[in-house]
Parts: structure tokens; C-alpha cells; sequence
């Protein structure tokens, strides 16, 4: 259904897509799910944040953590900053939630 609610915040199902709320610490040491940062899922990346490196490095790390084509990922709003707001298509919302969990557990 959309809108539908979920566990977490930062995510939610509209119109047959998820949308994934990030907010993103460029120039890390490793590329990880760090947790929640308010209303959104903490990423650090090891790209930095210019010319646009560090959105292609979230869409690759995004890709590789659902098991999905980069194609299914797209980057909505936010290019220019931390707070980025993308769409996820090809998985269950529940699935999403499945595979966040098991990385913030």
C-alpha cells in the first residue's frame, strides 16, 4: 500500500518503490551501514565528495548490499548533500528491511 509505514524512519514504500532516506560521511575508511543519524540511514563511504563520486560510490554500495542491478537505484534529491533521498526498486519493502537490520544489528 502506499506510504505504508515502517519499522524505520528512514524508509518508506511509494507507488511501487522504496524510498531510502541517507545520510552519507564521505571520506571514510570503509564503506558500511553506520546506523541511524535522525531520520535517516548513516553510510560512510570512502569517496570523496567531489565531481560527483561520492553519489556514484553510494548507488555501487547500495547496489552490492540489496544484491540488485545499479539501474534499480536511483538518487532522487540531495546530490550536493549529505541528506540524499533515492529510490529502490526491485525488492519488498520488508526485504529492505531484512537486509538494514541485519547490518545495524
Amino acid at each position: 500500500m502506499p506510504g505504508e509505514e515502517t519499522a524505520y524512519p528512514f524508509l518508506k514504500e511509494d507507488g511501487g518503490e522504496i524510498v531510502l532516506y541517507a545520510h552519507i560521511q564521505p571520506r571514510a575508511a570503509r564503506d558500511k551501514v553506520v546506523g541511524q543519524h535522525g531520520e535517516a540511514l548513516k553510510i560512510s563511504l570512502r569517496a570523496p565528495p567531489v565531481d560527483n563520486k561520492a553519489n556514484a560510490a553510494l548507488i555501487d554500495f547500495l547496489s552490492l548490499l540489496f544484491e540488485i542491478p545499479k539501474s534499480c537505484v536511483r538518487l532522487k534529491s540531495g546530490e550536493q548533500s549529505r541528506i540524499k533521498r533515492l529510490s529502490i526498486k526491485g525488492l519488498s519493502l520488508s526485504r529492505v528491511q531484512q537486509i538494514i537490520a541485519s547490518h545495524l544489528a
